[in-house]
């Protein structure tokens, strides 16, 4: 009879040490307006399994507390004895079994629809926040946080989960169990009932320095473990794991790493005690109490005051006082957190995403190919416009408007020809190629694809017209067949053959053991340089678009490499159009015009010839580069590839590169 707080009262136990522990971040959090409104709107579509859910609630406290009081009347029932007393005493043994089968039943039907209310809020949740996260401008990733951005969809949808779950049905069950186990105590015997609660302030004043106490540990452990996870989420990739190799101190890195590894096993240490001592502190105080009761009880049941049996009903209902009574007194905190969570999820939600398809837009011209920007003016948003405070680890935004990347840029590229983008860094020529591919809208001005103003095409539509090859592509930690699909989800097998030809790469694909279905490894890691971006050309090819942009497709390539490249973009660049960007002026010299960038503005435009004679900002940037003019060939223009001499078509090295070429000079 001793268990404090059997059924419900114990997860009243841990409610109330969460809620403690999550105190302070609750009070420091400001709601936003009509966050409950959301979640009741939220809500809305599981209302009938909640009203069911409810249902089972209320009967689960009922029965709790009709248990001791059927346990009272058979022990009053012994006691008065009588010709009719064996088989009274079977009748309420019965009912007493039938409620406990009664509530077996319901609880399996509670977990039923809790876990269907609970999974499912996580599923809406979670996919809200995916979708609409996918569709933030580019610069929201460029400055958000990865693990907090994760965390929104794991820690705070789980929390948004508790709502409905644990707190809203451990509001509702605590509320019922107390009224109507102090309404049946209170009817039995006042004076017990009120010493029964004399115990109580004597155990939530010391648990709630407790839990403070725990909240401050707690925080520090999640510091800390953020900390953790985040070094060896660095140290552990590819490109952190390499420089650790090269440049780190792994006696450094190791000491330190066990230095915060040591206070999350002594903080694990004190939270274990300090959560031991809660509950001691709870079983001591119910026993107490307990111990009171039985002892005014006895003495008014010897007194005849009261019977044998409603001591014994007291004493078992006093077990179902004490969990309402301490999970209700933080019930605020409990609904606050939940809240908290869910106005955290809508922070995100919120955040406007930078690019939006109209209800009306219209789908680009198949196969046009004519691109034109038309005094073109744009400036990247401040912090305030696209990110959170709570997301960038910062106190504050950044609202200073930056100055713009473009001012006034016009050109127009027509269908098969490549015009060539050079400049100093910072000109705005990647700029131009993430305006074209509306990765953002420009702030004045237009860019049409086919005629059409891409803010008024489908999205759909304009991605299928224009393919993008950067500097680094990326390729997902999955199958080459896989990676290639994504440009191209319903892809044959023949289908993505042909592309790995037209990139050069097939040779490399059919050489390995697995084929296409062998795994890139992390971010392509598995790969050189150039065979990652021959697969990156053989997935641009599935993908067919009618508008090639290369942004310095070649930057960080081996001669070898980047005479391979080259030749495959031959191919990809065969009857496109193709708007190129590099600083490698070499590779641009066929181009059919080459617009030369300064300060936002297109200060020269021409051939190479004639950029060359001008001597303006184009000859100076090639005259810095001449000491490379023995740099391979470029891919020459969108009329059709050009063989580089010497080098057999489907000839590799081990690695999968082509041997370098002989120089074209």
């Amino acid at each position: 009879m001793s268990h404090p707080m059997p059924g419900g009262g114990g997860m009243g136990g841990w409610s109330m040490l969460r809620a403690m522990r999550d105190s302070d971040e609750v009070a420091g959090h400001r709601l936003g307006r009509g966050t409950a409104r959301r979640v009741v709107a939220f809500a809305r579509p599981y209302r009938r399994d909640i009203v069911v859910f409810l249902v089972t609630v209320v009967f689960a406290a009922a029965i709790g507390v009709a248990t001791p009081v059927l346990a009272g009347d058979v022990i009053n029932t012994i006691t008065r004895g009588g010709p009719s007393a064996g088989s009274t005493i079977v009748r309420l043994a019965l009912f007493i079994a039938a409620l406990a089968v009664a509530d077996a039943l319901l609880s399996l039907a509670q977990r039923w629809y809790s876990a269907r209310i609970g999974e499912g809020i996580i599923l809406d949740l979670r996919t809200q926040v995916y979708d609409h996260v996918q569709r933030m401008p580019l610069q929201f990733f460029t400055r958000t946080q990865t693990g907090a951005l994760v965390s929104r969809l794991n820690n705070d949808v789980l929390g948004a989960q508790r709502a409905f779950t644990s707190t809203l049905s451990g509001v509702v069950s605590n509320v019922i169990q107390l009224v109507l186990t102090a309404g049946v105590m209170l009817t039995l015997s006042w004076q017990i009932t009120l010493l029964s609660l004399v115990m109580l302030p004597v155990f939530i004043i010391p648990a709630r320095r407790v839990g403070k106490r725990l909240a401050e540990i707690t925080k520090e452990s999640y510091d800390l473990g953020a900390k953790m996870h985040a070094t060896m989420t660095e140290r552990f990739g590819v490109a952190g794991a390499l420089l650790v190799k090269l440049f780190g101190q792994p006696e450094v890195e190791a000491k330190r790493f066990a230095r915060r590894a040591e206070r999350v096993r002594d903080i694990g240490i004190q939270s274990a005690m300090y959560s031991r001592t809660f509950f001691v502190a709870m079983l001591l105080v119910a026993s107490l109490a307990q111990a009171l009761t039985y002892g005014l009880g006895g003495w008014l049941a010897v007194t005849g005051a009261v019977s044998a049996g409603t001591v014994v009903t007291l004493a078992l209902l006093l077990t179902r006082l004490y969990g309402p009574l301490t999970a209700l007194s933080n019930v605020r905190v409990d609904v606050m957190s939940a809240l908290v969570s869910f106005d955290r999820v809508f922070e995100v939600l919120d955040l406007t995403p930078g690019i939006a398809e109209r209800p009306d837009a219209v789908t680009v011209p198949r196969g046009n190919g004519r691109l034109e920007f038309r005094d073109v003016h744009f400036r990247y948003p401040s912090a305030a416009e696209v990110s959170l405070a709570s997301l960038e680890d910062v106190a504050t935004l950044d609202r200073t408007v930056s100055e713009p990347v473009l001012r006034g840029v016009s050109f127009a590229v027509e269908p098969g020809r490549m015009v060539a983008l050079v400049g100093p860094s910072g000109a705005g020529k990647s700029t131009i190629s993430m305006l074209l591919s509306r990765v953002y809208d420009v702030t004045d001005g237009q860019v049409l694809v086919g005629g059409v103003d891409v803010r008024e095409a489908t999205l759909a539509s304009l991605r299928d017209e224009i393919g993008v090859v950067t500097q680094d592509s990326h390729l997902f930690h999955e199958t080459i067949a896989e990676n290639l699909r994504y440009a191209k989800p319903d892809a044959t097998d023949d289908e993505i053959w042909a592309a790995l030809a037209g990139a050069q790469v097939d040779g490399l694909v059919r050489a390995l053991p697995d084929g296409l279905d062998t795994v890139v490894g992390e971010r392509g890691y598995r790969f050189s340089g150039g065979e990652k971006q021959r697969l990156a050309i053989a997935r641009l090819l599935l993908k067919a678009p009618s508008i090639v942009v290369l942004d310095e497709a070649t930057a960080h390539l081996d001669s070898e490499s980047e005479a391979a490249v080259q030749r495959a973009l031959s191919v990809a660049l065969a009857g496109r159009t193709a708007l190129v960007i590099a600083h490698r002026l070499s590779t641009v010299r066929d181009a059919d015009q080459i617009l030369v960038l300064d300060g936002g503005r297109i200060v020269e435009r021409g051939r190479h010839e004639e950029l060359v004679a001008v001597g303006g900002l184009y000859a100076e940037l090639y005259r810095t580069q001449f000491a490379v003019a023995d740099s391979p060939r470029p891919f020459v223009d969108a009329t059709g590839p050009e063989p580089i001499p010497g080098l057999p078509l489907g000839e590799y090295v081990t690695d999968g590169a082509p041997p370098a070429a002989p120089s074209p000079n």
